[in-house]
């Protein structure tokens, strides 16, 4: 005989403690306690606590950061779907903030389901900011916008302010203030603010609507939020010998990726800071009019990569000079027509098949009349097509010399290429990408560092553990982790964790566990063969407010859920009744099994031998009294 299981969940959130008193709250436990014991005579009783997350045994503290009911009944379906599960008794106040509506979260369960109401459902005089919309990550010097959901409840004929501010060092800075009049008893409405990104690093900023009479909370009158401002954007230079449209083409690729910051420059332009940038496309440079030796100095002593286009002003002597990824025979006052093919063993960069064959189509651009002549370790990605005739002469090719990434268009003319891509397909997608992915191999800047420490995000939540990841490499660039490696992680006052990395295949790992709200500090640290090597970073720890933004329970969506299930919504009082419920119902029953095992009896040795024995016995008998 099998007991039937009966589980009972328990919402461990925020919202629970704040919606009953302390003579309440010990009320609740004490029926709850004793419900538990009655059932425990009759059932299989497991006892769960949902909030974040869901786990066995829950204990009597209420300080989850969030409520998500639908998870703990896609658990029940998922553990006891299989089982003899005879009810579900859930003692919630219908508040969810994360997770979908539990009504249909739990579509698959064939158990009744019995939910406690807790809480108030009388709404209350409340301001409250509901959500903030916001981007998590912004460049440096761009503006950004900040939405904010504003609701207020019973508060008609007052007057708000929504007070944008920014805290950083222990003090707050008003930014914005935005006036809110509350006209009507249900008020909702969205107000928008755009602010500037004018600070580099993980931004605090501090949504507040100004307190009225006799308000419930203030607790829901404030939203904190982590901005990431990145000072990442790559400044490339675009130098031109003169006006072309190339340089309006590639202009046009490189402005709509954020990720970089063009400037368009001639060489006869005074004051022009090439150590500035992290890429240079030089377009007819060298020139054949105006001298570019310093800007050329300034890029080979920077170590900044460069793409050279080849047009009619290009010094092609010079050029052959400068760089040994190509050489070209002639002066290049003569050109030919080439169209590009894309080379088969071409391995710096992936592509897709289809800008492999747009890239075919696209039509001829000029490209210097004479011999072309690859250099000792360059890698070709686009061969010259010269009429019908498919050449092994470079069109694109890149090299590396000395750490300095260089590539060299032999032609000049792909304005027409996006052109083409337009009319084709009403969009420039195809050379975007083709211009991307030449600017990205060149830009892209490779860790040298032997030691490495990583965090997968730069803003974690309140209730997320933090894991990091550590790599080591010797001098042949192998992961190794012999070694021991250690963590520091510093917090605004100056306090230090002190942590020791574990081992994972080659590479170390590392749970630090739950942090407070703040900003940190972190330094990994090595000894390699006598070399102490480090690696540092930074990351901010959000507090989680979802709890304090809804303080409303939702009896009604309880009703209906116990309604689908089979069940009944009982208020707090009525905890005890619960197990006369059950009884009433009758579903609930035990399981009885029963097994039938059934063998041949010549699997009884006892009885073989017995009738052996018998008929040995009537054959001496017979032989001795003569009865044959």
């Amino acid at each position: 005989t099998q007991k039937p299981i009966v589980v009972i969940g328990k919402d461990v959130s925020e919202s629970i403690k704040e919606g009953m008193s302390s003579e309440e709250l010990a009320t609740y436990n004490a029926s709850f306690g004793n419900l538990t014991s009655v059932l425990k005579e009759k059932y299989d009783v497991k006892v769960y606590a949902f909030g974040n997350n869901v786990r066995e045994n829950p204990t009597d503290s209420l300080s989850d950061k969030s409520t998500n009911i639908s998870e703990f009944l896609t658990y029940l379906y998922d553990t006891y779907s299989h089982q003899n599960l005879g009810a579900v008794i859930m003692a919630t106040d219908g508040i969810y903030n994360e997770g979908s509506n539990p009504i249909y979260a739990g579509a698959k369960l064939s158990a009744p389901i019995y939910t406690v109401a807790l809480g108030d459902t009388t709404p209350r005089r409340d301001l409250i900011v509901k959500r903030v919309f916001y981007n998590k990550i912004v460049y440096l010097g761009d503006k950004f916008s900040i939405q904010v959901d504003v609701a207020a409840n019973n508060c008609v004929g007052e007057h708000t302010n929504l007070v944008i501010s920014k805290v950083a060092n222990g003090t707050q800075q008003t930014i914005k203030s935005v006036p809110i009049a509350v006209n009507r008893q249900n008020f909702f409405t969205t107000k928008e603010v755009i602010l500037d990104a004018n600070q580099a690093g993980v931004q605090h900023y501090r949504i507040t609507l100004n307190k009225v009479k006799n308000e419930v909370t203030v607790a829901n009158n404030t939203k904190d939020i982590y901005i990431d401002v990145l000072d990442a954007r790559q400044k490339i230079l675009l130098l031109a010998s003169a006006p072309h449209p190339d340089v309006a083409a590639l202009k046009s690729v490189l402005k709509g990726n954020k990720n970089y910051q063009v400037d368009v420059k001639f060489v006869n332009s005074s004051n022009i800071n090439a150590a500035a940038y992290d890429l240079a496309i030089l377009h007819g440079v060298p020139s054949k009019k105006h001298n570019s030796d310093a800007i050329l100095n300034i890029l080979n002593q920077k170590n900044i990569p460069r793409l050279f286009v080849v047009s009619s002003s290009t010094d092609i002597p010079k050029l052959n000079q400068i760089q040994d990824v190509i050489n070209i025979s002639g002066d290049g006052s003569n050109t030919n027509e080439v169209q590009g093919i894309v080379a088969n063993n071409f391995s710096l960069f992936t592509l897709e098949d289809n800008l492999k064959k747009e890239i075919s189509r696209f039509p001829p651009a000029n490209a210097p009349f004479g011999e072309f002549k690859e250099g000792g370790n360059a890698f070709t990605f686009l061969y010259q097509k010269i009429g019908k005739v498919d050449t092994k002469y470079p069109l694109l090719i890149f090299g590396e010399r000395q750490n300095i990434k260089t590539g060299v268009f032999c032609a000049s003319g792909i304005w027409k290429w996006r052109l083409f891509d337009y009319l084709q397909n009403q969009n420039h997608d195809v050379f975007d990408e083709f211009i991307s992915k030449t600017i990205q191999y060149l830009s892209v800047k490779e860790d040298k560092r032997k030691f490495r420490v990583n965090l997968t995000q730069n803003i974690f939540k309140e209730n997320e553990k933090i894991f990091f990841d550590a790599e080591l490499y010797n001098n042949s660039y192998e992961l190794i982790n012999n070694p021991d490696a250690q963590l520091s992680i510093t917090n605004s006052d100056g306090k230090e964790f002190k942590f020791t990395f574990s081992r994972k295949g080659k590479a170390y790992s590392l749970n630090a566990g739950i942090f407070p709200v703040g900003n940190y500090t972190y330094t990994g640290s090595v000894n390699q063969d006598g070399n102490l090597l480090k690696s540092a970073g930074k990351f901010s720890v959000k507090p989680v407010q979802l709890e304090v933004f809804e303080t409303t329970a939702n009896h009604g969506m309880l009703k209906l859920l116990s309604e689908k299930f089979g069940g009944t919504m009982v208020l707090p009082n009525q905890i005890n009744s619960i197990s006369e419920l059950l009884e009433s119902k009758g579903t609930v029953k035990p399981i009885v099994y029963q097994t039938t095992k059934t063998r041949s009896i010549i699997n009884l040795r006892w009885i073989f031998f017995l009738l052996s024995g018998l008929l040995i016995l009537e054959w001496f008998l017979r032989r001795f009294w003569g009865g044959y």
